[in-house]
């Protein structure tokens, strides 16, 4: 079966991730036919919209096939990881500013590349069974595929924490936090699927939306607010050691267990993006880390520990935040020169 089914339903462009095994992770060739069904369907005036899903019902997209680009590396390709980056924020960018209404159903688990193709969309839906995340800084990397322009539009300093931390969210907090626009209980997807298409236009959501309940991840604000506002990473753990509550140790164990690089790089990128929150800013920064992690970063440990060795033991260098260096982190950041990330919307 096709990795990815791209199809037109009536005047309905539909896309159907279908890799449910390995919970709809996004490969290189996946990319590949996504992109080339959207630039067809872009400037067909027969499709009025685009609706995409995930086969299996456990997750919409789980992220990029992060564990392909590892085994490429370690074949001899540091490309490989670069190209795949690439490749996949181009058509997130192409996501962002696609010309027709974008409707995302992002039932079960979305995180990573999921989010860069579904919380980019015009219309999205989530339900009793999402959880929305962007956790790379367990594994090396930054929030990326243009999320640090959702993270940095979030309210007050949630764009911070959820960045820092990779804290999961459900329908409610991922509404609250920018992700996600409406929920729709689960059971209902069919239905609604079977009502956009018949309607070719997403004004029908409206008639299977329902109340996501109260979001913990806004109950939590003002201590994310107070906490998160410290100017560095350090002094957001050390107002996280004040707090002395249970959300703040459980956001002090998540950043420390993830790379200490990411974590103050991921900082400072949602604040750089904030000064400028376009798709375009988010996406290049962005790839500024991703491009170099294979070769100067945490990449090839953090996936080593998370997805090929599954000892859940990632060795970081540094292993502490206090001992990372900021040039590090400057290095990382600084513009790539001639190897800046081109976006062609086209």
């Amino acid at each position: 079966m096709d990795e990815v089914h791209a199809r037109v339903e009536g005047s309905v462009g539909r896309l159907t991730l279908s890799r449910p095994k390995a919970l709809n992770a996004l490969t290189g060739p996946m990319l590949v036919k996504i992109g080339f069904a959207l630039r067809g369907w872009a400037g067909n005036p027969s499709v009025a919209m685009v609706l995409i899903e995930g086969d299996g019902g456990r997750a919409f997209c789980a992220g990029g096939d992060v564990a392909e680009a590892w085994r490429d590396a370690k074949a001899g390709d540091p490309s490989s990881g670069p190209r795949f980056f690439a490749d996949e924020y181009r058509l997130n960018a192409l996501v962002k500013r696609f010309p027709k209404p974008w409707v995302a159903l992002m039932d079960g688990i979305v995180m990573g590349g999921g989010v860069g193709i579904s919380a980019h969309g015009s219309h999205r839906i989530v339900t009793e069974r999402s959880t929305v995340a962007m956790p790379e800084c367990a594994i090396g990397l930054i929030p990326d595929v243009g999320s640090t322009m959702i993270l940095a539009q979030a309210p007050g300093h949630a764009g911070e924490y959820l960045a820092m931390t990779g804290a999961r969210m459900d329908a409610a907090d991922a509404i609250h936090a920018g992700f996600a626009d409406v929920q729709v209980p689960s059971e209902r997807l069919p239905e609604l699927a079977a009502a956009l298409v018949e309607a070719g236009e997403p004004g029908v959501i409206r008639d299977f939306a329902g109340a996501p309940g109260s979001s913990a991840l806004a109950a939590c604000q003002a201590q994310i607010d107070h906490c998160f506002a410290g100017e560095t990473a350090l002094d957001i753990v050390a107002r996280l050691e004040d707090d002395r509550s249970e959300w703040a140790a459980d956001a002090l164990t998540a950043i420390r267990r993830a790379s200490p690089l990411s974590v103050a790089a991921a900082l400072e990128t949602v604040r750089a993006v904030r000064a400028d929150p376009a798709i375009e800013t988010a996406l290049r920064t962005e790839y500024r880390f991703t491009s170099r992690a294979v070769r100067d970063g945490e990449f090839m440990e953090g996936v080593r520990a998370a997805l090929i060795d599954k000892d859940r033991m990632p060795r970081w260098s540094p292993e502490r935040l206090e001992d990372l260096p900021h040039e590090r982190v400057e290095a990382m950041l600084a513009p790539l020169g001639p190897d800046e990330l081109f976006l062609d919307h086209g």
